[in-house]
């Protein structure tokens, strides 16, 4: 059995008038995040992650920005584009771990939500959401951005 595994990266710039989502949660008050999608950071780290194990090239390659299908798109639309390439490629994620890099929101309220929601998108029961804050040094320690780290594993469906 060949198991697979990636890893993904995201960095996103806070922004106000932006809804913060995460995961495909969405967390109400504070800043959003900007980008041309709805900038979930976690789920586009996730998804290169997935695209990597599969050897799939990245987020680039698949939603090019200025791709007016992409354009203000909700993160689960791409996430679930991904699962469609690896079951195309007979292959499915067994395990995903990443960490939240962020001063705020605080992580922990919405950590079993998020982690319910991408383990029912990825049918992957074994999800793992970690956070970790820059105790203020950079431009994450000082809010202006969240960035994530993401590791997948698959396996042959």
């Amino acid at each position: 059995m060949t198991i697979r595994s990636g890893i993904g990266y995201d960095i996103h710039r806070t922004v106000a008038g932006r809804p913060m989502v995460l995961g495909g949660v969405t967390i109400e008050g504070g800043l959003g995040l900007d980008g041309y999608s709805d900038a979930d950071v976690l789920l586009h780290a996730i998804g290169d992650a997935l695209l990597g194990a599969a050897a799939l090239g990245d987020l680039g390659d698949h939603f090019p920005p200025g791709d007016p299908r992409w354009k203000d798109c909700s993160s689960l639309e791409i996430l679930r584009f991904i699962q469609a390439l690896t079951e195309g490629k007979k292959l499915r994620p067994t395990f995903v771990d990443s960490t939240v890099i962020a001063e705020a929101p605080k992580i922990a309220p919405h950590r079993e939500a998020i982690r319910a929601r991408l383990a029912a998108l990825t049918g992957c029961g074994q999800v793992n959401i970690k956070a970790k804050t820059m105790e203020g040094l950079g431009p994450v320690g000082a809010r202006e951005a969240i960035e994530c780290h993401a590791v997948a594993e698959l396996r042959p469906a």
